[in-house]
């Protein structure tokens, strides 16, 4: 198995120091531990005491959330509820219910491509803190038998929790960076920040507005199979983007490659999808959306895309050497020169052998 940086998929584009700054703001940078990976928030603020305060309250956030929905931890509301969920039904509190009706939604507007109760078939494939491993034909149907979206029952009117049989249980992990970002700009915005970005070990970032000067932040999508070269560059603005990728963790098999990423309507790995990659207005739906349109593919995600909810996407598929780029409603692709990459030169496809690009509706 090879473990890359956790998710590190996205390069973020500053441009030079004079043209960001005004006068009056500086940029200021802070990284901190959490949820498993590394959270980097970018702010523009008058002094370094203002823009400390506002890392202490952006950073204050993401560890409550984690207490919250970590299942790592005992003493977390989302532990507490997979401890007693299957004896009874548990109410929670307002913040969690919400979250998990949300995702539970997005399950049923998926047709279960993307699932929470997912977690039994990553510890079965060996991914949960291990390195993957094929599992036994019993150990896997084992983990089938308790995955499955619609074995957890909530009830709006008593904001419960509660699970079909024993051996069920939540896992946030694919949802719970991004609403953690969507607090954290809430509570900047609220405190007077105009221009912050909020990185979750670059699979998931939020902009709120923009550097001065500038019409957004720009970041760039690498490729799956060379992080040097990019793909695409776009530019935020009050808008979120995920990515999920195969090459994250995975193993090899009998020529095959497994990775992390399930299908939880067969419980097995995604196979033939390399990298996706979502802007939604906010973090939780993008972080979402990267997941359960990895799993789907660009035929049926498109499908679910027509009905909302409002987003763009980019899919990379195919071999290191001819990928195939398909979109749906996305910026339209430039592609930046690694050595050169503010330039970010147009280029015919021609130039660019790597890339076959295949265009369905937009």
């Amino acid at each position: 198995m090879r473990t890359l940086f956790k998710s590190a998929l996205v390069a973020l584009l500053f441009a030079s120091a004079a043209h960001c700054q005004s006068p009056s703001l500086r940029l200021f940078s802070e990284t901190r531990p959490a949820m498993g990976t590394k959270f980097t928030i970018h702010l523009f603020a008058a002094d370094e005491r203002k823009a400390a305060e506002y890392f202490e309250l952006a950073f204050d956030e993401i560890d409550r959330i984690e207490e919250v929905l970590s299942n790592y931890r005992p003493s977390s509301e989302l532990s507490r509820i997979n401890s007693r969920a299957a004896q009874e039904a548990v109410t929670t509190d307002p913040e969690v219910f919400a979250l998990l009706r949300l995702a539970l939604d997005f399950s049923r507007r998926s047709n279960g491509a993307f699932d929470i109760t997912v977690g039994p078939l990553v510890r079965a494939w060996g991914f949960f803190r291990g390195e993957g491993r094929y599992p036994s034909a019993e150990e896997l149907a084992k983990a089938r038998a308790v995955v499955g979206w619609k074995n957890v029952q909530l009830d709006p009117a008593s904001r419960t929790v509660h699970y079909r049989f024993p051996g069920v249980e939540l896992d946030l992990g694919a949802v719970g960076k991004g609403y953690a970002l969507d607090r954290v700009i809430e509570l900047l915005r609220e405190a007077g920040v105009q221009s912050a970005l909020v990185d979750a070990g670059s699979s998931t970032m939020l902009a709120l507005g923009a550097p001065p000067g500038e019409e957004g932040w720009r970041v760039q999508i690498p490729q799956p199979a060379n992080r040097t070269q990019s793909v695409s560059s776009v530019l935020l603005r009050d808008a979120s983007l995920s990515t999920s990728g195969s090459y994250e963790k995975f193993f090899r098999l009998n020529g095959r490659t497994y990775c992390h990423i399930f299908d939880p309507r067969i419980g097995e790995p995604v196979q033939n999808m390399l990298q996706t990659t979502v802007i939604a207005s906010d973090a939780t739906t993008s972080d979402i959306l990267s997941t359960a349109l990895f799993v789907l593919g660009p035929a049926a995600g498109k499908e679910l895309l027509r009905s909302g909810p409002d987003a763009k996407v980019l899919w990379i598929q195919g071999e290191p050497q001819a990928l195939q780029l398909d979109f749906w409603r996305w910026p339209d692709p430039v592609f930046p020169s690694a050595s050169s990459p503010r330039q970010s030169p147009r280029r015919p496809l021609a130039d660019r052998q790597f890339v076959q690009r295949r265009f369905f509706q937009r």
